[in-house]
């Protein structure tokens, strides 16, 4: 080999050497990425349609969980229900006289009832005893020992008790009858009581519905980072009203290159520093990479401009969440293991 050709070959394995302990370098190495601090936005909207009464809350004001942060006008649910209170004190008396009449018919009607099988009973009672009278009195009278006037009494006295039954048992059906006529007056009364339930399920939904004129924030404590209604605006479904922010939900928004994007995914966890307190860095975690690049040339023909382009990423701060005020610029870090221990 000649000596060009030697010191060529040289050069060509140091270059690769080179490249090789930069690639290397690059992915063992840290990572340093900076951005903003930013607070979780979230947005309170009406979900009903009404006037803006009240927003409570001025900008920068923190706001307790649940409280009231907007009040719409509720006039017009507010008479719907007190209509409805009226409705369900007119069918509650209604039912209570309705119920108090069919107990008092049915008790009535029992005792009536008992009447006339006691005397149903009785009847009966005497008609068995005039039909064995009078069975006597034929015997006694084919034997020539009673007198045919003694036989016509007792024929006469069965007779008539026969007929004596025969009314009771007319008497004590029609009585029975008036079974029909409480069943009418009970399913009457199950009427008004389907209506009453009817009327309080209409009640609750109102009374659902004016609970959403009154709009509360989130679950956990918030800082109002704008309002965006003002009184007398009409406010319609989905009308953002105020937009908060979690004062522990808070993240630095960071731009991944294509490089390190296999480096940088969600659960990843990293070291995070803020520009005016260096050198103290708190934990974080990747919760969020965005599944496609951002600033993406209108065409791409060169690996260049593959690597220009970049991911958008949020960085959840997991410690010592109120010392980071959002619009400060923060910095992450990312070791080469893809594990990055905070240093106090």
């Amino acid at each position: 080999m000649s000596p060009r050709l030697r010191i060529a070959a040289i050069a060509l394995v140091v270059l690769a050497g080179a490249g090789a302990w930069l690639w290397l370098g690059r992915d063992t190495g840290e990572l340093h990425y900076t951005g903003f601090v930013e607070g979780e936005e979230r947005i309170v909207r009406a979900e009903v349609a009404g006037r803006v009464l009240e927003v409570p809350f001025a900008e920068g004001a923190v706001v307790p969980a649940g409280a009231v942060v907007a009040r719409l006008d509720d006039a017009d649910v507010a008479a719907r229900i007190e209509s409805k209170r009226r409705e369900l004190g007119v069918l509650e008396a209604q039912i209570a006289r309705q119920r108090e009449q069919v107990a008092l018919t049915e008790s009535t009607w029992r005792r009536d009832v008992a009447a006339r099988e006691a005397e149903l009973r009785q009847a009966e009672a005497q008609s068995r005893l005039a039909a064995v009278t009078h069975g006597r009195q034929s015997k006694l009278a084919a034997e020539g020992v009673a007198s045919p006037q003694r036989l016509d009494e007792a024929r006469s006295s069965r007779d008539a008790a026969q007929s004596a039954v025969e009314r009771a048992r007319d008497v004590l059906a029609r009585a029975r009858a008036m079974e029909g006529e409480i069943a009418v007056a009970k399913s009457q009364l199950a009427v008004l009581e389907e209506q009453l339930a009817l009327a309080r399920a209409q009640l609750g939904e109102l009374e659902v519905l004016r609970a959403k004129y009154t709009v509360r924030a989130p679950a956990t404590d918030s800082v109002v980072q704008a309002q965006l209604v003002w009184p007398g605006e009409l406010a319609q479904p989905g009308t953002p009203l105020v937009s908060v922010l979690d004062p522990l939900d808070k993240y630095v928004q960071i731009y991944v290159p294509v490089a390190d994007a296999d480096r940088v995914r969600v659960g990843t966890r990293v070291a995070i520093e803020l520009d005016s307190a260096p050198g103290r860095r708190v934990p974080g975690e990747v919760s969020f990479v965005a599944d496609q690049a951002n600033f993406t040339p209108e065409k791409i023909e060169t690996r260049s401009d593959r690597l220009g382009q970049v991911y958008r990423a949020k960085v959840r701060i997991l410690e010592d969440v109120e010392q980071f005020q959002p619009g400060t610029e923060g910095n992450v870090y990312l070791s080469g293991d893809g594990v990055e221990t905070a240093r106090r």
